[in-house]
């Protein structure tokens, strides 16, 4: 049993959780005003989505990496209404990705590559294993006492 045999959602709340006791990982001051893409109308209604966020892009960069800005910022886009007109896909707001993935380094959770983008260091493998172990273990006393 490893990382990908967990559910994303639960592995990414609980994840945000852990993030969120870690001094390197805060939200700016202009993220409670900051849209989260061009596709988006309002800034998120969530008070914690920038370690939701976060927690999101540690395990998508353990799933794809190395990977860049560019390619994390598109799969955080969406479709942007333009009225009757028809829709057109706009990528995710690039600034949010970087600066959370400058502080995931910071952290010590991930690593630049040579030209080829961030990938998981040793310690965020580490923290994704640990967290997954615990869901399963979790998810295993569920169905014991049921």
């Amino acid at each position: 049993m490893g990382i990908k045999d967990v559910s994303p959602s639960d592995l990414t709340r609980q994840l945000s959780e852990e993030l969120k006791k870690r001094d390197e990982i805060q939200p700016p001051e202009w993220s409670h005003f900051a849209k989260t893409g061009a596709h988006k109308e309002r800034p998120p209604d969530q008070p914690d989505w920038w370690y939701l966020r976060s927690a999101s892009i540690l395990r998508r960069v353990y799933e794809k990496g190395p990977i860049g800005v560019s390619r994390l910022s598109t799969y955080y886009g969406g479709k942007k209404t333009h009225g009757s007109s028809p829709k057109k896909f706009q990528k995710g707001s690039r600034k949010i990705t970087r600066t959370i993935l400058q502080q995931l380094e910071d952290a010590g959770l991930i690593i630049k590559t040579k030209r080829e983008g961030r990938k998981t260091s040793s310690d965020g493998l580490s923290l994704l294993t640990q967290i997954s172990m615990q869901i399963q273990e979790e998810s295993e006393t569920g169905m014991e006492e049921s």
